[in-house]
């Protein structure tokens, strides 16, 4: 890529910009951008407002620095691919209720089978 369209690449997306825009009348789009009208402090509709870029490129910038304290990250951190993450298995418990010997009546004869009706 060369130094001019890199220039343009960076004026379309905006500080935290990870998905393209997309377009106004889209259900997600509306739905998260009058979720951050009406509860400005909504951490889900911060966080997609900055990831799509629907937001003005001052109001991105501030916000994706709120984000970025509140996950306790620096802006130019780069990311930790899963990869390269150790992480610990649990153990669980086997909740396998066993049902041997159990009748709970729930017994379909020959002539009751789904499907089947009484005319």
């Amino acid at each position: 890529m060369s130094s001019k369209a890199i220039k343009e690449e960076s004026k379309r997306h905006k500080p935290g910009q990870k998905f393209p825009t997309p377009t106004p009348g889209f259900a997600d789009r509306v739905f998260y951008e009058t979720l951050l009208r009406q509860r400005p402090g909504s951490m889900m509709a911060q966080e997609w407002c900055v990831n799509f870029g629907v937001l003005p490129r001052k109001e991105a910038s501030k916000l994706y620095k709120k984000i970025m304290e509140r996950k306790g990250m620096k802006r130019s951190a780069p990311s930790v691919s899963s990869s390269s993450v150790v992480r610990k298995k649990k153990k669980s418990k086997s909740n396998i209720i066993r049902d041997d010997g159990v009748d709970v009546g729930m017994q379909v004869r020959g002539d009751e089978a789904m499907g089947s009706a009484v005319m």
